[in-house]
């Protein structure tokens, strides 16, 4: 104050400070350094590879996507042949990696959750086949956990004179494991129609229900409810259609097998690894999830005389899911981009056609961009699914 002062008598006014001595004048300036020299690397290494490939001769752009592939698929969910293109066949192992990833995160949920919970059994046995099980599977690379099952289902399964029947009309040989269809019908359709208003039918039921048991603490039978709509609606169609239930069963003719449904050696011993492997990862997420919510809550749950298969699923999930779903979300990513060892044993995903694609056209660059994208866009939807559905369940403070 008394130097304020004493500049006042003698005519001193403060002086602004310099332009570059603000913060935050410095801080923008930086960033926009930084981002134009990112810029301009990137730039010269584009220039560069350009000037490269003109020199060398060496075609550049996705021209090639329209060019003929010439080579076949073994397992394509769509319809191909070699005489398709390029593109159509990068289809094909894109739809082939989706495939393979969406099972492969629906059953390692499933089996893993399951796990988890067995982790923390009150029976000393499951408890410690639980834990065995999952420090081994842990433990053990997952490619080399891929050459086992494919070694298994490939090599070591039999022929189909001697395949293996462990369910009627279900056969597992080395021609891969066969099982029967449905046939076709357009009542099939209605029952699809049906069992997506039962979903929808289900969710809707089950916020209203939530808003009741908070507004009036009454609980719904979600649950029950739920089931009823999602089983009972295309029940009811099918009920009404004539119930036509046919089956295209598997038979032996000759040396291979006729009718049904044939899933390749290779997509199996795929499936299977990414399951089997993942499952342990996630088990130790459910148990340490669960390990998280007070113990407190199951206390109280079973002092109102809850049994313990209620408190499990109304008290202490509920609350687990918020320590659950932030590490599930590195799971679900990693078994997606795993699911690119499927080039070690043959199966077609959207890597082992990529990479075949790159060598007959040589443009590589671009084949290992698409692939890279392809993978890019698999986690980024997976990583906003998950963002989402973690809001939806995070603790909310009135």
């Amino acid at each position: 104050m008394a130097m304020e002062s004493a500049r006042r008598d003698v005519g001193v006014v403060p002086t602004a400070p310099a332009f570059w001595n603000n913060p935050t004048v410095r801080s923008i300036a930086y960033q926009i350094l930084l981002i134009g020299g990112v810029i301009a690397v990137a730039a010269y290494l584009v220039h560069n590879t350009l000037v490269n490939l003109n020199r060398q001769g060496i075609a550049t752009g996705f021209g090639f996507l329209s060019q003929e592939a010439a080579f076949g698929i073994g397992e394509t969910p769509i319809e191909y042949s070699p005489a398709d293109t390029y593109g159509r066949a990068l289809l094909v192992g894109l739809l082939n990696t989706l495939i393979v990833a969406g099972l492969g995160i629906f059953f390692a949920t499933i089996w893993g959750t399951l796990l988890g919970i067995a982790r923390l059994s009150t029976n000393w046995l499951i408890r410690k086949c639980a834990s065995i099980y999952v420090e081994t599977v842990r433990n053990i690379p997952l490619l080399l956990q891929l050459f086992v099952w494919w070694d298994l289902l490939r090599v070591t399964a039999p022929g189909p004179r001697e395949a293996w029947n462990p369910l009627p009309d279900v056969f597992i040989s080395n021609r891969g494991v066969i099982f029967p269809v449905p046939v076709y019908s357009p009542v099939h359709t209605w029952m699809l129609a049906a069992l997506v208003v039962g979903i929808i039918g289900t969710i809707v039921v089950s916020r209203w229900a939530h808003r009741r048991q908070m507004a009036t603490g009454r609980q719904f039978p979600t649950m029950q409810a739920g089931i009823g709509l999602i089983v009972g609606l295309p029940l009811i169609v099918f009920v009404l259609g004539g119930m036509p239930l046919n089956f295209d069963a598997p038979a032996l003719k000759g040396f291979n097998f006729s009718g049904g449904k044939v899933v390749s050696p290779e997509f199996m011993a795929l499936l299977i690894g990414l399951v089997v492997y993942t499952a342990g990862f996630i088990a130790e997420i459910v148990r340490a999830g669960i390990q998280g919510v007070g113990w407190g809550q199951s206390e109280a749950a079973s002092a109102l005389g809850l049994r313990r298969g209620f408190v499990l699923r109304l008290v202490v999930l509920p609350q687990a899911l918020r320590i659950i779903v932030p590490p599930m979300t590195s799971q679900y990513l990693n078994l997606t981009k795993n699911s690119s060892l499927a080039v070690a044993i043959g199966f077609p995903d959207v890597t082992s056609i990529g990479n075949t694609t790159l060598n007959q056209t040589g443009q590589a660059i671009e084949g290992i961009a698409m692939i890279m994208a392809v993978y890019l866009t698999f986690s980024l939807t997976i990583s906003l699914i998950m963002n989402w559905y973690n809001r939806y369940v995070r603790l909310v403070e009135r």
